[in-house]
């Protein structure tokens, strides 16, 4: 019998967690992407289906940092900022099908610091 592949089993986890979250106009989704050298973030209305703020690792400005707890704490900090440029205060947390540990936690708690509410 095959046995599935990480990335089957967070697609599946991550399926499981956005039957639950969903980004609202008033409360928009903070969705999370880590990828082995990069971490990503997104603030996204699921109702208008538009993204109101990114952030990424992959930018010229965080070449340095690269994708480890101290790119992410940087990451979260930066939405937190882009967010609260767009008017959103209170967001919704999508850790992706990730754990809540390491780097998608550092992202987090620099987006709670910097002024998000989860």
């Amino acid at each position: 019998m095959a046995r599935e592949s990480r990335a089957q089993i967070r697609a599946r986890v991550h399926k499981r967690i956005r039957r639950r979250v969903a980004g609202t106009t008033e409360r928009p989704r903070l969705a999370v992407f880590r990828s082995v050298n990069h971490i990503y973030a997104q603030v996204i209305d699921d109702l208008q289906g538009h993204t109101l703020a990114a952030a990424a690792t992959t930018e010229k400005d965080w070449k340095a940092k690269g994708g480890n707890v101290e790119g992410a704490k940087a990451i979260g900090t930066a939405i937190a900022q882009r967010a609260k440029e767009k008017g959103v205060t209170k967001v919704v947390f999508d850790r992706g099908g990730f754990l809540y540990h390491g780097r998608v936690k550092a992202l987090a708690d620099a987006a709670r610091e910097a002024g998000l509410e989860f």
